[in-house]
């Protein structure tokens, strides 16, 4: 597996503690770091749907972030690894900010905000095929208040049209206002990412290896798996199930040569079970084989796949129902 639980953070500032559970049976080691290495947490924050899950899978060289053509995909605050010789940058994904419209959204944007006083980089995405809007100025005017070190990162530079200067000028007049570095390029097609690397080890001071340096996340093999599932929930469903969908990891039973997952996708309504479920469970079957697909890329052995759909009624304003499924403020 890529994944653990092992290792420590600027951001938790706590050991890891006995409750924790972890599911990996070999504890990785963490190296003593060179003199002249460097280590920091790193925010990727901006509007939704802007790519910084597309770019944070980039940075590590592995798909850790779910993504889709769906705003608000990305719900929990995210880590990936990234290590080199010289350096080891944790990346922080955080969920895109926005107006929320439930309870659900409340707990996003604000763990999302808390975030950034606990890094020591925040790169903000923007999307540099169109100009700067209201969103991004609301985000630019919070982050002016905050300590951290802030690189505007413009994306989606293969998107934008020939012969539009106004839009980089429109990103570039903002980096000038606040004395922000500014980088171009392309999540998707890793166009200057290694340009960005360089800039973002540069801002970081010596410090030591957080992880191992062969992890790539921090976050348990549950929660890729669920993410993954809801990722081809999103994908197949799109605008008819948004977000009203929740996955819970029921059971995993781990043997040499096969996995057998239990997974419950809980929705809001009767209608968006039938639509999950789709006519003689066509819909359901669908989502299983490519949500199976993406797990098998992470576990060795073949991987067999169980999915339900419970309804649980306004989970997303329930304060209850939003911890049981696992979704809570962030210290």
């Amino acid at each position: 597996m890529v994944v653990a639980t092992s290792g420590t953070s600027k951001i938790e500032q706590s050991a890891i503690t006995d409750s924790m559970t972890t599911e990996i049976t070999l504890t990785p080691t963490i190296p003593i770091a060179p003199e002249d290495f460097k280590s920091g947490f790193i925010a990727l924050m901006g509007r939704p749907n802007v790519g910084k899950s597309t770019l944070m899978n980039q940075l590590v060289g592995q798909k850790i972030a779910i993504t889709s053509p769906i705003a608000q995909t990305t719900r929990n605050r995210l880590r990936g690894i990234f290590t080199t010789d010289q350096a080891q940058i944790i990346f922080v994904d955080t969920p895109g900010i926005h107006k929320p419209h439930h309870e659900l959204g409340k707990i996003l944007v604000k763990n999302a905000r808390s975030t950034v006083g606990a890094v020591d980089v925040v790169v903000f995405i923007v999307d540099g095929s169109v100009p700067l809007g209201k969103g991004d100025l609301f985000i630019a005017d919070f982050l002016k208040k905050t300590e951290s070190n802030v690189i505007l990162g413009v994306n989606k530079i293969d998107q934008r049209p020939d012969g539009k200067p106004h839009i980089l000028q429109s990103y570039q007049d903002l980096a000038d206002e606040n004395q922000w570095q500014l980088q171009e390029f392309s999540a998707l097609n890793g166009d200057r990412l290694e340009t960005l690397q360089t800039r973002l080890i540069d801002t970081l001071e010596i410090g030591p290896y957080y992880y191992p340096p062969d992890l790539v996340t921090d976050q348990p093999e549950r929660f890729i798996i669920a993410e993954l599932i809801r990722e081809q929930i999103l994908m197949h469903t799109r605008q008819e199930v948004p977000h009203s969908v929740a996955i819970v990891i029921e059971q995993i039973k781990e043997a040499p040569e096969l996995t057998e997952v239990r997974a419950a996708i809980n929705v809001e309504r009767s209608s968006q079970k039938g639509i999950l479920i789709g006519k003689k469970g066509s819909m359901l079957k669908n989502i299983g084989t490519a949500a199976r697909q993406q797990i098998q890329k992470l576990i060795v052995g073949k991987v067999y796949l169980e999915l339900f759909v419970k309804v649980q009624p306004k989970w997303r304003q329930s304060r209850a129902s939003l911890a049981e499924l696992g979704y809570q403020i962030e210290d």
